[in-house]
Order: structure tokens, then C-alpha cells, then sequence
């Protein structure tokens, strides 16, 4: 028995699985076919090369280019201050650019400090959660001796989340 179709106006097949997206496969991808079509465009009557070898040799660079980035690794220090925290989560390198696995630590004493080294796109993220009774909580993000996000809250429903770009992509 076929599976059943979504009929409405216009009926639609069943959806199919979906595999997760890989951003360095997708980089890789198109990045450089964008490069070999503008090179092959422009480079031609520039340089003198035939376009196919000014595209091939732009496509290359770019795709080193896209490979050390998301390949770099870079370091952060998190850093949390207040009183009465109830847990503080961050990125410490764990799962993928675009689905992190968060440590946690349960009742951190402050102020709380941490360095982590992450990799590519890796988003630096830290999450400073207040006890019931509430406090202002501050929560920064250094990279290289500059502070690149933070970010401060008051009262027991209000934690302080810092989420900076990668330093990397940016």
C-alpha cells in the first residue's frame, strides 16, 4: 500500500529522511564552483590563462582558504560573576558548529573562570543561570585579551547568555 499523500490543492509526495547539513561539505561544494564561474569570467581576459586553468587555480585558493577556516582551531575564556548561581552551561568544543554539546556545572562558586579551545565556526557560548532568590549575573567572552561579547542580568528568571561569532568567520 502506498504511504499516504498530503492533498490539498495540489497534492505533495510523502517527505523524505533528511541526513543533517554539513557545512564543510557544503563550503567545499559550492564555494568553489562560485569561484571557477567568476574566475572563469573574469580571469580569462585578465591574465592571459586559458579560463578553465584561471578557474581551476581560484577554486583551489578558495578552497584552502575554506578548509583553514573551519579547520582553525581558536582559543576563549569564559568568565561568570554574581552571587547564588544555580548552574552556568558553555561550548567546550563538544558535538558540531551547528548543534554544540553544553557542559554544565552545577552550583559554580564565582566568580567562575574557563578556557576552551574551539574549532572552525564553533560558536563561543556561555549561560550563567540564577538561583530562585535571584542576583544580577555577568557573563563575558575573551578571545585573545578582547572581550568579545558580555553580557549582564538581574532576577531568578532572567539568566545572562553570551553567544559570540566564531572569531574565526568573522
Amino acid at each position: 500500500m502506498p504511504p499516504e499523500r498530503n492533498c490539498g490543492l495540489i497534492c505533495l509526495p510523502p517527505p523524505r529522511n533528511r541526513k543533517a547539513f554539513d557545512v564543510k561539505r557544503a563550503a567545499r561544494t559550492v564555494l568553489p564552483a562560485l569561484a571557477a564561474a567568476l574566475s572563469a569570467l573574469t580571469a580569462s581576459g585578465c591574465s592571459g590563462e586559458a579560463p578553465a586553468t584561471a578557474g581551476d587555480r581560484a577554486a583551489d585558493r578558495l578552497t584552502d582558504g575554506v578548509d583553514r577556516a573551519l579547520e582553525e582551531k581558536f582559543e576563549v575564556t569564559y568568565e561568570v560573576s554574581g552571587e547564588g548561581l544555580e548552574a552556568i552551561e558553555f561550548n567546550a568544543g563538544r558535538g558540531t558548529a551547528t548543534r554544540p554539546e553544553l557542559e554544565a556545572v552545577e552550583k559554580p562558586g564565582t566568580p567562575w573562570r574557563k578556557t576552551v579551545v574551539l574549532e572552525g565556526v564553533a560558536t563561543p557560548t556561555v549561560l550563567a543561570v540564577p538561583g530562585p532568590e535571584g542576583s544580577e549575573v555577568t557573563c563575558t567572552i575573551t578571545h585573545k585579551g578582547e572581550v568579545i561579547e558580555e553580557q549582564t542580568s538581574e532576577g531568578a528568571a532572567a539568566p545572562a547568555s553570551c553567544v559570540a561569532l566564531s572569531p574565526v568567520a568573522g
